[in-house]
Parts: structure tokens; sequence; C-alpha cells
């Protein structure tokens, strides 16, 4: 899979994953949320735990993780009741690298995790369907999902609710057997492609 930004509609990846401690700092869904409150806004260990409902002990150790990956960086402070506050933020998009064999995509199945931990009426478009396509129609569609994630980048505006788009088009294992009909009686007897929505 092609390396994807984890933070920001942007093109411009400042930093490439490629140590074993940055992988295991982007493979808690915790510190996956916590870069979700960070490419909002530069925030304190207190004010990430208040806005993902966590102990701010467990939320300062998973920041100080991040952080010794690189990941996020102190980016101001400020003086509040004599305590000196420290404001993290993101140190720009974040490159994940292409998935070796037998391993998960670290960000699809974070993005996964807040799919299924989505409150209730948050709305949205949820479809899986079952395709049999060539490799010039698979190539063809891949392009199509390319260029919609682009056109829905350009909608980007940080003054509005959050908004995420998750997509996996693959080819899974084929069960299909080897003593199949051919292509022209499977087409007459299913001619449309299988699809669950939700």
């Amino acid at each position: 899979m092609a390396t994807e930004p984890a933070a920001g509609p942007t093109d411009d990846v400042a930093v490439r994953v490629e140590t074993d401690q940055q992988l295991h700092a982007l493979g808690s869904l915790v510190r996956h949320r916590i870069i979700r409150v960070l490419r909002d806004q530069p925030a304190t260990v207190t004010q990430i735990a208040d806005r993902l409902g966590i102990a701010k002990g467990s939320s300062n150790y998973h920041v100080k993780v991040l952080a010794k990956a690189g990941l996020i960086q102190v980016v101001d402070n400020r003086k509040v009741r004599g305590v000196t506050e420290l404001y993290y933020g993101l140190v720009g998009t974040i490159g994940l690298p292409d998935s070796g064999p037998g391993q998960r995509n670290i960000l699809m199945r974070n993005a996964l995790a807040e799919v299924e931990a989505a409150p209730e009426g948050a709305g949205g478009y949820m479809r899986l369907q079952y395709l049999r396509l060539s490799k010039e129609n698979f190539d063809l569609a891949v392009e199509k999902i390319i260029a919609l994630h682009a056109e829905l980048a350009a909608l980007h505006d940080p003054e509005q609710p959050a908004a995420d788009l998750f997509t996996a088009f693959y080819r899974p294992h084929d069960t299909r057997s080897r003593d199949t009909a051919p292509e022209s009686s499977r087409t007459a007897e299913n001619p449309t492609p299988a699809t669950e929505t939700h």
C-alpha cells in the first residue's frame, strides 16, 4: 500500500515513519486519537486527556511516547497559576511505509477502530461491495478512488466538524473453485454484484 498521510490534508510529508520506535508509537489506538486531537490544534496533556476521556497519567504517557518517536513536539508553553503548561503539536504530516507481507496497515487498522467507535447518529455512509474485475477495470477503479480523495480534500475546512473517509479497495483471497462455470454462465446466474450497505 502506498504511503499515506496520517494527519492533515496535505501532500507535504514532514516525517516518514521508518524506525521500530515510530511504528510502535503509531500502533496504539489511543496515540492515533492523540494525533487526531493535535491535528486540529496544539494541546496540553490535560487538554488531550479531557478531549479523549482518559486519565491525565495515561495521556502523559502516550504523549511522551509520541514525542520520543519524533512525531509530536512542544510548540508552546504558558504559565498557568505558577505552573508551566507545555503545548504539543504535530511535527507535520506523517508518512507511513508500505505494509510488509503479513503485516496489517497501521493507519487502516486504527481508522477501522474509529469507524466502530463513532457515536450513534454520526451519519455517514458505509457499503461493502463484492466485485470481480479485470486488471484494467481494477486499475481504473483505483484511479477513480484517488481522484475522489483529492476532490474531497479540496473541500477541507479547518473550521468545520471532523469527517473521515475510510477506503479499502483490494483483491481478497479468491474463494472461487478452479472448476467454475464459464464467465458467461456466471454472469447470467448472478448479473448484479453482491453488496452490503449500512
